[in-house]
This record gives structure tokens, sequence and C-alpha cells, in this order.
């Protein structure tokens, strides 16, 4: 049974200013919160807000979490509204049907396949010089950087996950500067917006390989065409880099309600 949790934590504590700077730290600590270790179990999470005054964490785990470790190194262990959220997802779950329309958000990793990339980083260069024959034939992630092509990454894989974006009559919000309009997808704007990009740079332990990730978190409105593919796709997630709290899709009724959780 797949359960959603919400976590507060306190940007003003030492533990939470580390968690927050380092994705590979936040998720070791989202993994001490299962019991079974180590955690075989798929686990998404995302980083809902991060603002100097709270931050707050979603987690959806297959197994019942327990978050107090977080709560007392990184949150308000007592004060009102400092417990976190644990709810049961299968109800949402339940609720997916052919046709049916919800609001949703999404962070993700937006990324190609090249053969070589253009700019590679010290480790794709390492990788090059040792690939083999099959691994050179595979290619390399690189990130898509500018707002339209993030958008055009999502709206091509959409149907492969069970739902479609439907179009509005409000231009789509994707933050173009004049190098990338053109690059904007023709024809009606579909329902979703580009609220924030952002650049993570973090080392994946204290001496560990330097690690470099685009985000794309997109909001709107989606149509279910395959609810079976849809449940896989909120359980399992969208693109790469799940472990540094990229890919968790969350939903939510379109009426008077907000798209992220």
């Amino acid at each position: 049974m797949p359960y959603l949790s919400k976590i507060a934590l306190n940007p003003r504590r030492r533990a939470a200013v580390s968690l927050l700077a380092n994705p590979h730290r936040l998720h070791a600590a989202v993994l001490g919160g299962l019991a079974t270790q180590p955690v075989t179990e798929r686990v998404l999470w995302r980083l809902e807000s991060n603002t100097p005054h709270r931050a707050e964490i979603l987690v959806l785990t297959e197994n019942r979490p327990s978050w107090q470790h977080l709560v007392e190194q990184a949150g308000w262990p007592d004060a009102d509204g400092g417990q976190p959220l644990i709810a049961d997802y299968a109800p949402l779950l339940q609720r997916l049907a052919v046709g049916r329309e919800f609001a949703f958000r999404l962070t993700a990793n937006p990324v190609q396949t090249v053969q070589r990339p253009v700019k590679p980083s010290e480790e794709q260069l390492q990788r090059m010089k040792n690939a083999d024959t099959l691994e050179k034939r595979r290619g390399f992630r690189v990130a898509h950087r500018t707002a339209a092509q993030q958008l055009t990454w999502l709206l091509t894989r959409t149907e492969r996950h069970g739902f479609t974006i439907p179009a509005t009559d409000t231009v789509t919000t994707i933050d173009l500067d004049a190098s990338t309009a053109a690059e904007a997808p023709a024809g009606p704007a579909p329902a979703v917006s580009l609220i924030a990009r952002d650049i993570l740079r973090f080392r994946k332990g204290k001496d560990g390989p330097r690690v470099t990730l685009s985000t794309a978190t997109f909001q709107g409105r989606l149509r279910v065409t395959d609810p079976v593919a849809l449940q896989a796709t909120l359980l399992g997630g969208i693109g790469p880099a799940k472990g540094y709290g990229q890919g968790m899709l969350t939903l939510a009724p379109l009426l008077q309600e907000a798209p992220h959780g």
C-alpha cells in the first residue's frame, strides 16, 4: 500500500541547511524513514518549497514510513504544524479513469541522449576515453537547457505515461527569451506552465564526484488516457535522477485545489 508524506523542515536549523543544500544527503535521510534496510522499494520525493522560513518535502513510499528522525534533527519537534502528514495513496490511484482530468505538478530532469556531448563534463570525458563499443553506441545523457526544450521533452512523453495535456485558450507560460522563442511548440497552447527552472550542483559524498542537474517544474492540467500506465507513472516517476528528488508526478482535483499533493 503506497503512502504520500509531507514533512516540514526548519531551514534555520543546521541539519536542515545541510540536507537542503545537497540532494544526495537528503535522499539518504529520506531512505532512513523506512524500517526495512537496505531499501529496495522505489522511493520518490520532491522538495516542494524551500524558503528562509519553511521547507517541505513530499515523499512517496510503498511501505508506511516514520519521519521522526527528520523532525527531531531538522524540523519543529514540538511545534504546532511540525508533525509530518502521512496519507494512504490508494484512494487517488483508484480514482484514475479514462477521460478524467486532474491538476498536476512535476519536477523533473529533462535530458536527451547524444553520441558526443558538445561540452562534456570531466566524468563524461573519462567515460568517453574508457568506453567500450557498446557504451559508445548507447550515447550520453545531456540536459535540455532551454525552457522550450524542457517543455517539449514533457509533451513528447505524456502518452507513454498514460495521459495527455489538453489544449487551453491561455497562452502557455514557459518564460522564453528571444533566443528560444522559435523553439516553442506550434499549435494550440497546452494546459501547462513551466513555473521554475534550476541547476543543482552538489557532491555525492564528501570526496565524491560532482553532480550537475538541470531541473524544471511543470504545473498544469492532464487528462487520463491509460489508468494502468498512469498509475505506474505515479508510483515510478518520470525521467532520470529520481534519487535526487526528480520525476515525482503528483495529482489533485481540479476544483478549488492546488496541484501539488
